[in-house]
């Protein structure tokens, strides 16, 4: 068997046709059914060998297995991601974690202002307090000065009365008589009066509200009002300011959660769809395979040589031409390799001895 191998493959001669995707196989033989018969036999060990080493056996049963348990990782990792989202209430995490965000800085930069505007409202309210204190409630807006002319009238008229009186006592009774002598001090009292009431005229004085106090007053109400609204609203901000954080650290971790889902789901998706692809290259293949469609096929079957490669004219003259040299060839071969001495010269030459005599030749 292997010298019968070895001798085909001496007779067969494979080689690639230049510039193109063919490849000639030749074989010699001396029977022209035999050699098409080689060649024939060749051409489908070839075209088995190949569809073996092209297409392995089970491509497509892996292909389907890998299909299915791809598509089991794909739908839990679908059932991870839709279970996470219910039990976290979140849509979008990562989108509510921004927006969460944005909030957050409006809120602390609202909360900012606020403090600042609580500030400045205490700056004015003890300002409004200090100006309150220098400010008089009430403002004089008119002062009139006037006599009381019934009063005056009627001190007159007594003062009239007691000088009458006197003038009859004094008619009657000396000036050191006891009832002149109350006259007199009567008198004097009553003139006392007069002249005080002339000093000290009577007074009308009209006050109103100052507008400054009022108005400071008002606004210092206005103020301390407002300082109430801007700590109830410090208040309420530091709450929702703590909401907020609270939100967005956890939305931050539910975006990354989320996201590493969403990895997962796209990882088993295109997982899924890779074997799918797969599995439909293989089962193209293998119908194609099963028709007998291969990316190689026979380009010319072997047949049987109607003549042969070389007629027997041509080895005849072959032969005549390479008998010639070769004859002759062999001549010289036997004339040189013939160990028998030709001259004394040859004797003398590898005996070192001299010849005494020699015998001509029949050429000679």
């Amino acid at each position: 068997m292997a010298r019968a191998v070895r001798r085909m493959a001496s007779r067969l001669k494979v080689v690639p046709v230049r510039k193109t995707a063919l490849i000639a196989v030749t074989y010699a033989s001396s029977d022209p059914t035999q050699a098409a018969q080689v060649l024939n036999t060749l051409a489908g060990a070839y075209m088995e060998r190949h569809l073996l080493v092209r297409r392995p056996s089970g491509e497509f049963s892996f292909f389907e297995q890998q299909v299915v348990q791809s598509r089991h990782g794909l739908e839990e990792a679908a059932s991870r991601l839709i279970q996470f989202t219910r039990d976290q209430n979140v849509v979008s995490a990562g989108l509510e974690r921004d927006i969460s965000l944005q909030k957050l800085s409006d809120a602390d930069a609202n909360n900012q202002q606020t403090h600042v505007a609580i500030s400045e409202t205490i700056k004015r309210i003890r300002a409004l307090e200090w100006t309150l204190k220098g400010l008089p409630e009430r403002t004089t807006t008119q002062l009139r000065s006037s006599d009381n002319p019934q009063l005056l009238e009627k001190m007159k008229s007594k003062l009239l009365e007691l000088e009458l009186k006197r003038t009859e006592l004094l008619t009657k009774f000396e000036p050191s008589f006891r009832l002149v002598q109350e006259v007199d001090q009567q008198i004097a009292e009553t003139k006392t009066s007069l002249a005080a009431e002339d000093r000290a005229p009577v007074r009308e004085e009209t006050t109103e509200q100052d507008p400054n106090h009022e108005w400071v007053k008002a606004e210092l109400v206005k103020s301390q009002v407002e300082l109430s609204a801007l700590e109830a609203r410090a208040t309420a901000l530091s709450k929702v300011l703590s909401d907020y954080r609270y939100s967005a650290h956890r939305l931050g971790d539910d975006a990354v959660q989320q996201e590493q889902l969403a990895r997962n789901l796209k990882a088993a998706e295109e997982k899924y769809l890779l074997y799918v692809n797969k599995r439909e290259e293989a089962r193209i293949a293998d119908a194609l395979d099963q028709g007998g469609i291969l990316n190689v096929t026979i380009a010319e079957q072997p047949r049987v040589p109607a003549l042969r490669a070389r007629s027997e004219w041509s080895f005849g003259l072959l032969g005549i031409l390479l008998a010639g040299p070769i004859s002759l060839g062999l001549v010289f071969a036997a004339d040189y390799l013939d160990p028998a001495f030709r001259t004394p010269e040859e004797v003398f030459a590898y005996l070192e001895t001299p010849v005494l005599a020699s015998l001509p030749s029949k050429n000679g």
